[in-house]
């Protein structure tokens, strides 16, 4: 089941950036990465709840649906979903091929060559590690809450970044420099960072606790909540188009991209591949199994909240707390406080981990320094590099105003998933006869000798369908003269763009054995 790794290029340096390992390279990193295998499907399925259901559904289900979609937001929940369908099923596939951490990463870099998976890989640090940082601040605002319950007042600079943003008159974006550290935030991220350190089985027995009792308030929150729906406030479902993406059928789909950072993270159940006791099997079982549970309890609770609140009410930080005001249950609203509290500590949980094990293999191919998969005698988890992030979030959280950058991480994800749907095209014509433990559903068309998968093709596209508001929406931003969103993202290219040239090129283990080898040739 090998195949080359070298390259057609034209000259030196293309072929260099199209350099590709092979399956049989994947699959002997397999059996000497050094990590312990101790996750079976049940913490696979919890690790995706437990780094899907966050503040997505805390946060941003009611800014999408004030904004954008209205009650329509339940069909903007579907079309998310059905993208991240189609993506779940190609992880899948993928991942009981090559059942290795690095998820997205590791397979672009055995479809479309080393530097395409270096751009995946720095697509994931935003995903992962920013993400996570938006979320630790999150947590600080519902913690800061929960302790004003129990009498505990926090003082306003130890909860605040010290960085703010400020909207313009003009719809500019600035920045102001504050007076405060979101230590709140900070201090979680270090909680999480000491968990991850510690052990993956651990912070997975962890995780399964706080899943549990997150779900648990929702549920508790939906059965209660269906006595105080309003059918009035549905109506109407899909609210007149106000221009833009304000409401009618283009807002449905520019909610569905809001929405979609709600659904980031089920895939980090591919990041434990490598820790899993049966990964062909489980990875693709908890994938699937955790996408599933977090669509319903997404699309339960959404139904919920704009059936009990006025749709345009629900543009606030806390919406669920708004709905539990409205149901007039004052002790769901502590209840609900806990949920959040507890569900974003498991989002940070995961996505630290996610993101520790993808720097783990991106260091293990040299493209990034060896400090990063450094693994714990005891322990044997990548100790250091997970350190290093945690303090690089833990930074994030307490300075920066993470919320300007959703749909960038939105984005990033969307490019991700297109490329993991692409590989599995690209798998299937390079090896013909490759027999996938668990291939995608639906067949294939050919066309001239190509297979052409249905699923894979349709998470591409499903991919353009969730991209394009975002980028028409920084687009207008940009002519607007707001151009924070676009400076940020060429920011972030540029950055990914240097630290490849300044150390992967150089120290990339694959172009070396490469070079070794055709020097040994000649």
């Amino acid at each position: 089941m090998s195949i080359t790794t070298g390259s057609r290029a034209t000259g030196p340096r293309a072929g260099r950036f199209r350099l590709r390992k092979s399956l049989a390279q994947i699959e002997a990193e397999t059996d000497s990465h050094g990590l312990k295998r101790s996750l079976g499907p049940l913490n696979l399925t919890m690790l995706g709840i437990g780094s899907t259901i966050g503040a997505g559904i805390y946060v941003m289900t009611g800014t999408a649906a004030a904004n954008y979609a209205g009650p329509a937001i339940l069909l903007s929940f579907l079309v998310a979903g059905l993208a991240c369908v189609f993506t779940a099923l190609s992880y899948g596939e993928l991942a009981s091929t090559m059942p290795v951490s690095g998820s997205a990463y590791t397979y672009a870099y055995a479809s479309m060559g080393e530097l395409a998976a270096w751009v995946v890989g720095w697509l994931l640090l935003l995903e992962y590690g920013i993400s996570c940082a938006g979320v630790a601040a999150g947590f600080s605002g519902y913690a800061t809450s929960l302790l004003h319950d129990f009498g505990v007042n926090l003082p306003a600079w130890c909860s605040t970044s010290f960085i703010q943003t400020i909207p313009a008159a003009n719809g500019t974006m600035t920045l102001d420099i504050g007076h405060g550290l979101n230590l709140v935030g900070a201090f979680a991220s270090v909680i999480v960072t000491v968990l991850l350190v510690i052990g993956v089985s651990e912070s997975a027995t962890v995780n399964s606790v706080i899943v549990v009792l997150k779900v648990s308030v929702l549920l508790v929150f939906v059965a209660l909540g269906i006595k105080a729906i309003h059918p009035a406030n549905w109506m109407p479902f899909i609210p007149a188009n106000e221009g833009g993406f304000r409401y009618g059928v283009p807002g449905i789909f520019r909610a569905a991209s809001v929405i979609f950072f709600a659904y980031v993270g089920f895939e980090a159940v591919s990041c434990a591949s490598a820790e899993a006791k049966n990964p062909r099997r489980d990875v693709p079982i908890g994938i699937i199994s955790s996408l599933a549970v977090c669509t319903v309890v997404y699309i339960c609770v959404a139904a919920v909240m704009t059936g009990v609140v006025p749709y345009k009410q629900l543009g606030v930080a806390d919406p669920l707390a708004i709905a539990v005001d409205a149901m007039g249950q004052p002790w769901l609203a502590l209840f609900v406080k806990i949920g959040a509290v507890t569900g974003l500590c498991s989002v940070m949980l995961v996505l630290q981990y996610g993101q520790s094990r993808i720097f783990f293999t991106i260091a293990r191919d040299g493209l990034l320094p060896r400090i990063f998969c450094v693994l714990h005698p005891r322990f044997r988890t990548p100790w250091l590099g997970t350190i290093l992030l945690g303090i690089g979030v833990a930074t994030a959280t307490a300075t920066l105003p993470i919320d300007i950058i959703s749909d960038l991480v939105s984005l990033g994800t969307t490019v991700a998933f297109g490329i993991v749907c692409f590989t599995v095209i690209w798998q299937r014509n390079a090896i013909p006869d490759l027999k996938p433990p668990f291939p995608v559903p639906l067949g294939a068309i050919r066309i001239r000798g190509l297979w052409i998968g249905i699923v894979p093709s349709l998470g591409i596209l499903f991919s353009f369908v969730m991209a394009g508001p975002l980028l028409i929406d920084m687009t207008r931003a940009l002519l607007n003269h707001n151009p924070v969103p676009a400076l940020l993202l060429l920011s972030y290219i540029a950055l990914g763009a240097i630290c490849y040239a300044g150390y992967g090129y150089r120290h990339s283990r694959l172009a070396k054995e490469t070079a070794a080898a055709r020097s040994l040739e000649s």
